[in-house]
């Protein structure tokens, strides 16, 4: 099956994965605005068929299949978080390498929006930083289309990979997503918390929102919060749920 083909494919059929032999679901893991106090979306982490981790099922992965569980990822997504009644945003995780043309590519999204009635306006795509981007005029043109047709979008791990703020001079997207790496021990590190000031006064001036993914510890969110941070995610407020969604205890925001 080439991907012509595959595109051309129903959404029932790419959520089941067809032309895939892998089983895979996805857990939910709930971004939150502390201003508002509320959930602003829920990022989609790939599991295993049973709720086995990431690495079960990103490692059986080939050049040759990773058009199509991307496609497939999208779909599914969707699907769920139309069935399971998310009113918030929704993260998407996606591969630009897996992106061959992004005005095809992109009508498996439109099409399940569209049967599963989920607003596109409420879907982030998230570009991991650290997958090695060889062609970044084509990174560029996903950007620019996706934006066109009403979608956000997000590079996720900031400060992980082989670009860091080259990017940001070729695009802006809607969002950042701090590494983990930097949001760690935040805190009591000076280098750490040099860096992210300086990332926190770049993304001011480009209007670009910042998320801090990975916040464990209480004091980690609060040395980022008095930076100006009002985008959180990690385990301090919630952990992934399979298949489901989950609200966040209040006090977790004090």
């Amino acid at each position: 099956m080439d991907k012509d083909h595959f595109v051309e494919l129903s959404c029932k059929n790419c959520a089941e994965g067809a032309g895939l032999d892998i089983e895979f679901s996805f857990a939910f893991q709930p971004i939150v605005d502390i201003e508002t106090r509320t959930v602003f979306s829920q990022e989609a982490l790939v599991r295993g068929p049973a709720g086995e981790s990431a690495s079960s099922v990103l490692d059986r992965l080939t050049d040759e299949t990773r058009y199509r569980f991307d496609q497939a990822c999208r779909v599914k997504i969707v699907k769920m978080a139309s069935e399971l009644g998310i009113p918030s945003n929704v993260n998407i995780n996606f591969y630009p390498n897996a992106v061959y043309k992004p005005e095809l590519c992109i009508r498996t999204t439109l099409a399940a929006a569209a049967e599963y009635g989920f607003p596109v306006e409420r879907i982030i795509f998230e570009v991991t930083e650290g997958e090695e981007i060889s062609d970044h005029a084509h990174l560029l043109a996903i950007i620019k289309t996706y934006q066109k047709l009403g979608f956000r979008t997000a590079i996720d791990d900031f400060g992980a990979g082989y670009a860091g703020l080259n990017l940001l001079s070729e695009f802006q997207p809607d969002y950042i997503k701090l590494d983990i790496k930097l949001v760690n021990g935040i805190d009591t590190s000076r280098p750490r918390q040099a860096i992210v000031k300086g990332i926190v006064q770049v993304c001011q001036d480009l209007s670009i929102a910042i998320i801090a993914e990975g916040v464990e510890r209480r004091e980690e969110y609060q040395w980022l919060k008095d930076a100006g941070i009002c985008l959180f995610q990690g385990y301090h407020f919630a952990r992934p749920s399979f298949e489901s969604i989950q609200d966040v205890p209040t006090e977790a925001y004090i």
